[in-house]
């Protein structure tokens, strides 16, 4: 049995067990304490949209959406689009919302503008919208839960500079999908990050985050580029791309920007160096509770964010994955707003 699933399945009912908050997080920049609301004044109705639901990177997001609302009574339907080429079906969810009387919006958006137009109509009307993980750049939402990816990238470029030992790096870049909020935001922070290092990055390219995509963009920055020190990917591509060199014996060391479960297996077992976590269950569960606090009429913070932690193998056993992850045996959660 491989390594990390079984710790998962140990620890597990201890995870559900215990309770989420009070939580480290950055609320406007400022190091605090998140503690959540003990219970929703009445079953308000939300709407969670996802950009899909093929990796448990989103599993983990539903799961915490789900339990939240659970925890809170409030009714919840949670939508996903099927991959970041899908657009137009994330805007004919956000709608259906609407049409099924939506009190509250939870965003992942698939990309940065296409959902502001729906944005102000809801805003205007008085609806709480939160973005969740990925970035909108609308300008009238309530409040943003989700984590800096600039700043993801620049903590993984900075742990394989360490790991480097200072000296010059060629360093393979594959972000994901180029209209994504999220990969923009991690290619600001890692070109940032560059400055006044002795790294030189090499671009593998854009692509959507399934398998079959980030694996041919891998082989073919591979194949180009031989003598890479470092590759840093998204999730499928680091994932693939661990697997790849550990199989072809190739030197470079791989490390992905953000963190899944086969990335820690792979941390795990050695095949890749490290990765970070933005804690997505967090982040959905702190999404949710400021839509009820924002329809319960409390000013929110522009942003909250849980504090980003470099995970490697020597840090593994210290981490709680119920911040990552949902339980053993819990899939992607998909469920229609109750008429």
């Amino acid at each position: 049995m491989r390594w990390v699933p079984l710790w998962l399945a140990l620890v597990a009912p201890a995870l559900l067990a215990a309770p989420w908050f009070p939580y480290p997080v950055q609320v406007d920049g400022q190091a605090r304490e998140y503690r959540a609301l003990a219970k929703a004044e009445r079953a308000w109705r939300i709407c969670a949209l996802l950009p899909h639901g093929k990796d448990r990177y989103w599993w983990g997001v539903a799961w915490g959406l789900d339990q939240e609302a659970r925890r809170l009574g409030v009714q919840l339907g949670i939508y996903e689009a099927g991959g970041y080429e899908h657009g137009p079906v994330q805007l004919e969810q956000f709608e259906n919302c609407v049409a099924l009387g939506a009190e509250a919006f939870l965003l992942a958006s698939i990309n940065t503008l296409d959902l502001c137009p729906a944005v102000a109509e809801q805003r205007a009307a008085g609806r709480p919208v939160i973005d969740l993980v990925n970035r909108l750049d609308c300008t009238d939402l309530s409040a943003r839960s989700r984590v800096d990816f600039a700043d993801m990238a620049a903590a993984t470029l900075a742990y394989a500079v360490q790991h480097g030992g200072g000296r010059p790096l060629r360093i393979g870049w594959l972000p994901g999908p180029a209209d994504a909020g999220w990969v923009q935001d991690a290619e600001r922070g890692l070109q940032a990050a560059l400055v006044g290092s002795a790294a030189t990055l090499v671009h593998g390219g854009y692509g959507p985050v399934d398998r079959s995509s980030q694996a041919q963009l891998v082989r073919a920055l591979l194949k180009a580029n031989p003598d890479l020190d470092y590759l840093i990917g998204n999730a499928e591509a680091a994932a693939f791309a661990a697997q790849l060199v550990h199989n072809l014996g190739v030197r470079a060391e791989v490390l992905a920007f953000y963190a899944t479960e086969r990335v820690l297996e792979q941390i795990g077992e050695g095949q890749m160096l490290a990765a970070p976590t933005d804690s997505p269950v967090i982040q959905a569960r702190i999404a949710l509770d400021l839509a009820v606090r924002g329809l319960q009429g409390e000013a929110l913070p522009a942003r909250v964010g849980p504090r980003i932690e470099m995970l490697d193998r020597a840090s593994l056993a210290r981490f709680d994955i119920g911040r990552l992850m949902p339980p053993e045996g819990h899939w992607m959660i998909r469920q229609e707003l109750p008429q």
